[in-house]
């Protein structure tokens, strides 16, 4: 048998036995905990089997017991001379402000004591799959993915109405702003994640974001684990490579290193219907016919990206539950097909980047004093993108091409820009028995981003410009009042602070302005958050905040391409108001799990991404729209038998109108959207899925999966509804796609192998302003995993 490693200063002459088992709540072994005598220098850590074996003299001690995770427990043991004492402890997990998640067996749960509108997936059932951490999200209620094109194109995830810059994304509670391309979520594989925490529109403190739509915070596994690899393989159509390896172990004496990697490749070469620009190539004139529509093959948008995280640390320290050092490294390139219109077409036009992100994290439960734990984190982030447009060609969809007198298909560039951004946030929770608890979080972040041309003018390279750059500083505090299980409330208070200072890129009649502005805001936020349990099965959240969202950096200062930046925009206030309903019941084999919810936003200086075109040349854009407000509710529906069936879908309906009234506040001119849709934003879509395990077939701990999932969502205007002609009007269409899957598990996971169908009836899709997705399309995956 393998003993914990002890920890002696002395001889162990002299000394008596303490051993026992270290259990958590649910009777599983925990391994890797911490045991040591308080005051002294005797201690070691639990085997694989949850045991410890510790020698020390004979007398009375503080028997203090860690694990990440878990609450230490110290309670007084007594070891008798010349013999042997047994001590099992049972740790319980920690209760913190997010508490703890309960997942159901159908991969979908609640944070379930925590008061605010949040749910969870589980990602280790998808791990076989293709998917990325985007669209492991949409089983979710209130989600939906919207990409504007295949691997690697731009990305938005639509949470209760709100988008894009609503929506903030933590990684284990970091903040993800300016990791680069190849951090977004439509490029991480779903096997880095444990899990997927979304929080609905109030964001507890905890998070210290200026969000107005909710949070998305990815959970990967802290546990202590032995040495482990996990490594996957895909391939599928388009030419599209996916790879993923991530290995790491866990030593006796608290040492941890992990290496995570990955990449995507695809030509993304699919078809889309659009018509044609012919060329003569005589006269290198051109002809359009928008009536002529023809199914024609992408041939500029190849992407691909890898990423490596490499971490080393210690863990189960009495100084350190977690000290973690990080280097992350990711390289992208990009081809760019078309414009924020598809019929805009480019057969050059690309972009190429990298990003280096070095950080550090320090975790701490119960620091200097009991209940007081502490989460400090730290991290920096250069990238580098470089934006070529220098085709001398007019290309059209077919791959022809005529000469064109000027260089640039968009726009002459070749120029390089430099972000470097600085995040620290600070967490400290104060628990006071088991009723009281107040948590304290500051984030400040720093942005900074200066670029130059790489085309010589008189034989000169030009100098970087002068730097667009911006700061915020967002400090919380809540108090949560827990007086029994069967409820609970939160309140807490806000403080934003930000300056912006940059070159206003678009305006109404010009690009590339050189005025220069800069503005700082200062304001205060407030909410609540209470959550109440009918018995055991139904729990009711009601939770509000007056909230403010800053603008991101994209919308300030734009991309450097296709985006332009804004940089006097005004922050976002809003009303956020949500109540939900969950019913989650275990009956014998049957599993049954349903939650409502009801969303009102009033957004004051709603941010609205318009397009513009300047010149012959377009552009995505930004602009403060007045008042807006969202009514909608969401429903889901979660079934499962025993291990072998479960199914289940979301329905959402979305109301985000026009509330202002005059076309400006010194105007007393009535506006011709008040109280219309705002465009281009889906409100009512749905989704099902449906899977299937054969557990045992044809081996002992092998399993059959078969899984089918099914997407719909309502056709919705592209632009005003009221203005133009509606025989003309267009609308993105009603679109309903299928997809397939196929897996086979052999020796209880230590390896895989998975097929995929997408799109399965070759359905037209369409997400952002009408730039058509793939169609029909096959993957399939290989995956080994090896450890605990």
């Amino acid at each position: 048998m393998l003993l914990g490693a002890c920890v002696l200063s002395l001889s162990a002459q002299g000394r008596s036995l303490l051993s026992g088992k270290v259990l958590s709540s649910d009777k599983s072994v925990i391994d890797f905990a911490t045991v040591y005598l308080k005051g002294t220098q005797y201690g070691c850590t639990t085997n694989e089997k949850g045991l410890y074996h510790l020698k020390a003299p004979a007398g009375k001690y503080i028997l203090t017991v860690s694990a990440i995770g878990f609450e230490t427990v110290e309670k007084e043991v007594e070891i008798l001379a010349d013999g042997r004492s047994k001590q099992n402890v049972i740790l319980k997990p920690s209760v913190t402000e997010l508490d703890e998640v309960v997942v159901v067996s159908n991969g979908v749960g609640r944070i379930k004591r925590s008061a605010f509108n949040a749910v969870a997936v589980d990602t280790r059932e998808l791990q076989n799959s293709t998917k990325n951490l985007s669209e492991a999200l949409q089983k979710l209620p209130g989600m939906k993915l919207r990409e504007s094109g295949g691997v690697g194109s731009d990305m938005q995830l639509m949470l209760d109405g709100f988008s894009g810059k609503h929506v903030k994304v933590f990684i284990d509670g970091v903040p993800q702003e300016g990791a680069g391309t190849a951090f977004d979520l439509n490029n991480i594989p779903v096997n880095f994640a444990e899990r997927i925490e979304v929080y609905k529109g109030v964001v507890p403190v905890g998070f210290g974001t200026d969000a107005l739509g909710g949070v998305i915070n990815i959970v990967t596994n802290k546990q202590k684990r032995n040495w482990f690899l996990d490594a996957s393989y895909s391939y599928g159509s388009f030419n599209t490579h996916k790879s993923y390896i991530n290995f790491g172990q866990s030593f006796r004496n608290g040492l941890t290193y992990e290496i995570n990697a990955y990449q995507n490749y695809s030509d993304n070469n699919y078809y889309i219907n659009n018509w044609v620009e012919e060329f003569n190539h005589e006269n290198n004139t051109s002809v359009s016919d928008e009536s002529n529509i023809q199914r024609v093959k992408r041939f500029n948008d190849t992407f691909h990206n890898e990423a490596v995280i490499g971490k080393i640390g210690v863990t189960g320290k009495s100084w350190a539950d977690r000290l973690m050092f990080n280097v992350a490294y990711s390289h992208f390139y990009k081809e760019i097909q078309n414009g924020v219109y598809q019929e805009i077409v480019f057969g050059e036009k690309h972009r190429h980047g990298y990003s280096i992100v070095p950080s550090v994290e320090y975790r701490k439960q119960n620091l200097f004093t009991k209940g007081l734990d502490v989460t400090v984190t730290a991290n920096y982030n250069h990238n580098l993108t470089t934006n070529v447009d220098t085709a001398m060609y007019k290309y059209n969809w077919l791959g022809d091409r005529i000469p064109r007198s000027t260089a640039g298909e968009q726009n002459h560039q070749f120029s390089e820009q430099i972000n470097t951004n600085w995040n620290t946030t600070l967490t400290a929770v104060y628990r006071l028995g088991k009723m009281h608890s107040f948590t304290f979080n500051n984030v400040f972040s720093t942005f900074r981003r200066t670029g130059r041309s790489l085309i010589e003018k008189n034989s000169v390279l030009e100098d970087y410009d002068e730097p667009t750059k911006s700061r915020k500083n967002i400090a919380g505090l809540s108090y949560r009042l827990m007086p029994s299980e069967k409820w609970n409330l939160s309140v807490f208070g806000k403080h934003y602070n930000s300056y912006s200072e940059g070159t206003v890129q678009l305006s109404d009649n010009n690009v590339g302005s050189d005025t220069r502005v800069s503005q700082s805001v200062s304001s205060f936020g407030y909410g609540a958050a209470g959550t109440y349990f009918l018995g055991k099965a139904i729990q009711l959240k009601l939770s509000y905040e007056k909230a403010l969202r800053m603008p991101s950096t994209q919308e300030l200062f734009g991309d450097g391409d296709l985006e332009a930046g804004k940089a006097d925009l005004k922050p976002e206030r809003s009303d956020n108001v949500n109540l939900s309903a969950s019913y989650n019941k275990q009956l014998g084999k049957h599993g049954l799990y349903v939650e409502g919810g009801i969303i009102y936003r009033n957004t004051q200086d709603y941010i609205k991404r318009d397009l513009s075109t300047v010149g012959g040349t377009s552009y995505g854009s930004y602009t403060n729209h007045g008042r807006v407000e969202t009514k909608g509710f969401n429903v889901s529906l979660r079934y499962s038998y025993s291990n072998w069936f479960n199914m289940g879908g979301t329905f959402n309906n979305l109301d985000t109108r026009d509330k202002e009234k005059k076309r400006a506040a010194s105007s007393g001119q009535n506006a011709l959207t008040y109280g219309q849709r705002i465009p281009n934003i889906p409100y009512q879509y749905a989704n099902v899925d449906m899977n299937f395990y054969w557990h045992n077939l044809f081996a002992k701990g092998n399993t059959l999966t078969f899984g089918w999932d099914c997407f719909y969502q309502h056709d919705f205007p592209l632009y005003w509804e009221s203005f133009g002609d509606p025989s003309t009007k267009i609308r993105v269409p009603q679109q309903i796609s299928h997809n397939l899957s196929l897996g086979y598990s052999i020796l209880n996971g230590r390896y895989n192998i998975s097929f995929e169908c997408r799109n399965l009836t070759d359905e037209k899709l369409y997400d952002n302003f009408s730039l058509q997705k793939a169609g029909r399309a096959f993957y399939g995956k290989f995956r080994v995993y090896f450890g605990k």
